[in-house]
């Protein structure tokens, strides 16, 4: 997967005015130059973090965030008001800002050096109550930011300021994201569906049709020698089943699958297309349902949507632009069944075919078995088991007046016994506070049954993301009770409907 942070830039506002003189403002240049340093060196920080000259008007302000809106590679704004900035002035350029905001509440120095404070001092290190005057406009002027609180050296505040770096490279994604689907969604699903008009208003994905046979015809143009090159890749990469190795009886089930990412790889390619989706009821002249081509495209950041399923497709393509280059993985996930003699319970995750590896560092299997559903030939697969660690389940709902994330917070843990019937990537996971009452939440707020499970991203970037992007986001985690979620969802239904009306 390509880096998606190498042509991301952040901006960094430096808010003061001209009542102090020349001598105080070449200081705030200064320090706000080395305050901007600090956040852009941070290894936490995955985009880069550029310091602009230091805004003392109301048009400079303007200017400045109108230059910023139409800056392709500008994905956020971190603003610092540095000394006392009068609000004001920052009125017009609010009124045009689109782009995510973050309010750093932070100052120059760590420490007071209270032996020699004067009053000049106390004139130039006024973000204390600089800060407090900005952040008074933007609730007035309901501008969505996220606040962070800390000196900029703070691992801590680095930490946050990184993840909502993510976050905002995840909403830039979105905005220009082009995604194709195979025929359409499973019939009469319901979840599936949803307004792809809205989603292009709202979050900026391009989500279209394609026909299945434009597909098989790619496959039927793929040359011998490329599926060659890339069935020695998978004899090198993976454990295969002895019936799939060159010259064994099912080898040429490889080879159909090998064909089938070849094509989808140059469909998506040519087209700037960065997900997809496909339906095991709309195959047309494919032999078999992709399943390994699937999982390898995912691997190398494409998002997937099983049956049709658009959103999940996005959400997946999102959180591993999100997650690059963090330890972990996402991949499209299903709740599939529950151990509920388990303490707290556990949920065994998985799908048909199409899970993707980067859930493990293990060495994957290469297996065929049969899938009763399609009515195609036995589908080639990777098998594995997702690593434990922390995790996030995510899902988007269509509930007609807007979107819906519900994510719940997750352990993935250890299988308690091996599983060697079971012929598809699975994860196995605790679901915070415990299963019964995570499922009862998740029945409540109408959550998908296809899901991201994400191992590289905590929960924090998705609340980052639902405010940037005016998404409801209902979070499932270890202070949730049925009662409390039957309340907040009320609240937020309530709060969505008045936000809709003219």
């Amino acid at each position: 997967m390509r880096d998606p942070f190498q042509d991301k830039e952040i901006w960094f506002l430096t808010g003061s005015q001209d009542l102090y003189g020349d001598d105080v403002l070449r200081q705030v240049i200064d320090q706000s130059t080395a305050v901007a340093k600090l956040v852009d060196g941070a290894a936490d920080v995955p985009v880069r973090v550029v310091w602009k000259p230091v805004l003392k008007d109301a048009d400079a302000i303007r200017r400045t965030v109108l230059e910023a809106e139409a800056d392709d590679g500008c994905v956020g704004l971190i603003a610092w008001m540095h000394t006392f900035s009068p609000a004001k002035m920052w009125i017009r350029g609010l009124e045009r800002l689109s782009l995510p905001l973050l309010q750093l509440h932070t100052q120059a120095n760590v420490e007071l050096p209270w032996s020699t404070i004067d009053m000049d001092f106390m004139n130039l290190n006024q973000a204390a109550h600089g800060d407090r005057e900005f952040g008074y406009l933007l609730t007035r002027m309901a501008v969505p930011r996220k606040v962070v609180v800390g000196h900029a050296s703070d691992p801590r505040v680095q930490r946050e300021v990184g993840m909502w770096a993510r976050a905002a490279t995840g909403r830039a994604e979105l905005r220009t994201m082009r995604l194709a689907r195979f025929g359409d969604n499973m019939r009469n699903v319901a979840v599936t569906e949803g307004d792809k008009t809205e989603a292009e208003i709202l979050l900026g994905v391009s989500v279209n049709t394609w026909g299945v046979t434009e597909l098989a015809d790619r496959v039927r143009d793929v040359t011998e020698s490329a599926v060659d090159t890339l069935v020695e890749e998978c004899l090198h990469r993976y454990d295969l089943q002895a019936e799939l190795r060159p010259g064994a009886e099912r080898h040429g089930g490889l080879r159909y699958e090998a064909r089938v990412e070849i094509a989808l790889r140059s469909f998506l390619e040519d087209g700037g297309f960065a997900a997809f989706t496909t339906n095991f009821e709309d195959l047309g002249p494919l032999r078999q349902l992709p399943g390994l081509a699937v999982q390898r495209l995912m691997a190398d950041g494409y998002g997937f949507g099983a049956e049709g399923d658009w959103k999940t497709a996005l959400l997946v393509r999102t959180a591993k632009v999100m997650g690059f280059g963090l330890p972990g993985g996402a991949s499209l996930m299903e709740d599939y069944t529950y151990d509920f003699a388990a303490p707290d319970g556990l949920i065994l995750g998985a799908h048909m075919l199409e899970v993707c590896p980067t859930l493990t560092t293990d060495r994957a299997r290469l297996e065929i078995h049969p899938l009763s559903m399609g009515d195609r030939d036995d589908p080639v697969r990777l098998v594995f088991e997702a690593d434990p660690g922390p995790g996030v389940v995510v899902s988007m709902s269509d509930l007609r007046d807007r979107f819906r994330l519900t994510a719940n917070v997750v352990d993935v843990v250890p299988a308690p016994q091996d599983l060697p019937r079971l012929p598809v990537g699975h994860a196995v996971w605790s679901p915070q506070p415990d299963l019964p009452t995570a499922a009862h939440a998740w029945l409540l707020a109408g959550g998908a049954h296809h899901t991201v499970l994400t191992t590289a991203l905590p929960m924090e970037v998705f609340h980052d993301l639902a405010r940037m992007l005016s998404t409801e986001l209902v979070v499932i985690d270890e202070t949730t009770t049925p009662t409390r979620m039957e309340h907040e969802l009320r609240w937020s239904s309530a709060y969505y409907r008045l936000l809709a009306r003219p």
